[in-house]
Formats: C-alpha cells, structure tokens, sequence
C-alpha cells in the first residue's frame, strides 16, 4: 500500500498588475508590426500634419497623373506615384486600426473607472455605516476609526455660498435690473 500524500502543483493565480504588464508588453510589440511607425516628436509636430494629411483623395490622384505626364512637376527628391499610392493604401489600411486600439483604450478606461466606483462605493457604505455604530455605545469603539476615513476623505462637504459684501458708507447699492418689457413681450404670459 502507498501513501501517496503528495499535493499537485499548481501555477499561483497571476495578479492582475502581472496580467498588466503582459499586455503592456503586447501593445509594445505590436508597434514593432506597424509599418512606417513614427512617434511624434512633439505636440507641435503632430499638430503641423493635420492640413496636408487631409486633402482629399481625388486631388492626390490628380496631382499624380499630372506628375507622371509633366516632366516639369518631377522634382528632385520627390516620391513617385507607386510610393505615393502605396503610402495612400498604408494609410487607409490602419486607420481603422488606430481607431480601434483608440476604442480600446477608451474601453479599458471605462473599466478601470467602473472598478475604481465599485471599490469607492463600498468604502463609502462602510464609511456611512462606520458612522452610525460609532453613535452607539456597544461599537463607539468604531469613532477613532470613523475620524481617520473622515480625514482621508477629505472634507466632501460644500462650503457655504459667499455672503455679499456690506454697502460701504456713502455707496447705494446696485438697484436690481429687470429685463426690458416691451408690448410685443409682456411680463406676464397671455391668459388662455
């Protein structure tokens, strides 16, 4: 007879921070897989491409046709109408694709702030029920614990409205203004 009294192994829950950093790790990849990828240099660079980036297709093609059959529009340095219209297909292929890793970070920001109330409205319940059982005698050990959340909290309570300030002597103060009635607009809506 064997005592078999070993335990199987099991591979630890990953956290959910591991979880992150694999995915993090994956998007970074992906950009290796993006061809013509550029990271702006800056706010200003990236604002300065919105004019050109957007003519319209049409004006491309003409512009193409037009350099292919004019010598004089071939500059130096200037791309042709393959490079042209392959870079016009790059573009059109992952635009979608910046749209949607730009829904997916809006949705992953979603969750994180659905998580984020979840975690904040318990706290606040048991912040509130904290309150009430501090009152009793039976669990007024509960007060000093209910002052620290207070105090982490922070004070979420509106500060009163600013009173006027006084007439200083020899000042009236501003008569109130009414809006101008004409016949045309009475103060009062007709009778039906």
């Amino acid at each position: 007879m064997s005592n078999n009294s070993e335990v199987p192994v099991t591979n630890p829950q990953t956290s959910h921070l591991d979880e992150a950093v694999a995915l993090i790790d994956d998007i970074r990849a992906m950009k290796r897989r993006v061809p013509n990828f550029v990271v702006p240099e800056s706010k200003a660079a990236r604002q300065g491409l919105g004019r050109a980036a957007s003519v319209p297709p049409q004006f491309i093609e003409l512009t193409n046709l037009a350099t292919r059959n004019n010598e004089e529009l071939a500059r130096g340095g200037n791309v042709g109408p393959a490079e042209l219209r392959d870079l016009t297909e790059y573009a059109d292929a992952f635009d979608p694709v910046a749209d949607e890793l730009e829904a997916m970070a809006l949705f992953v920001r979603h969750s994180v702030r659905v998580a984020r109330n979840k975690v904040g409205s318990s706290a606040l319940m048991t912040y509130n029920m904290a309150q009430r059982l501090a009152k009793r005698p039976e669990t007024a050990s509960l007060a000093p614990h209910v002052q620290d959340m207070r105090i982490a909290l922070g004070n979420p309570r509106r500060k009163a409205k600013a009173k006027p300030a006084p007439a200083t002597p020899g000042t009236s103060p501003a008569p109130e203004q009414r809006s101008p009635v004409t016949p045309s607009s009475p103060e009062t809506p007709p009778k039906q």
